[in-house]
């Protein structure tokens, strides 16, 4: 099984960037968001940016990974 996590923009170089989330970050590749701008949350996959997503709904998706990772 795969999962998706999402990311907040915080730089762009070119077609790659670097994510943010829970004080970890991650370059990810954008290819697939040309009008991706720093600030914006995405759902990464597999290094790639795939999708644009709302703040409230990445915030939403990080809880419930927190706790599914502490219900374990």
């Amino acid at each position: 099984m795969c999962l998706a996590i999402p990311l907040k923009i915080r730089s762009i170089d070119g077609k790659t960037a670097v994510g943010e989330a829970a004080g970890l970050t991650q370059k990810v590749r954008v290819d697939f968001l040309p009008d991706l701008q720093i600030g914006d949350y995405v759902m990464v996959h597999a290094g790639f940016a795939i999708q644009k997503m709302t703040e409230e709904q990445a915030k939403f998706d990080l809880s419930c990974i927190e706790e599914a990772i502490h219900a374990v």
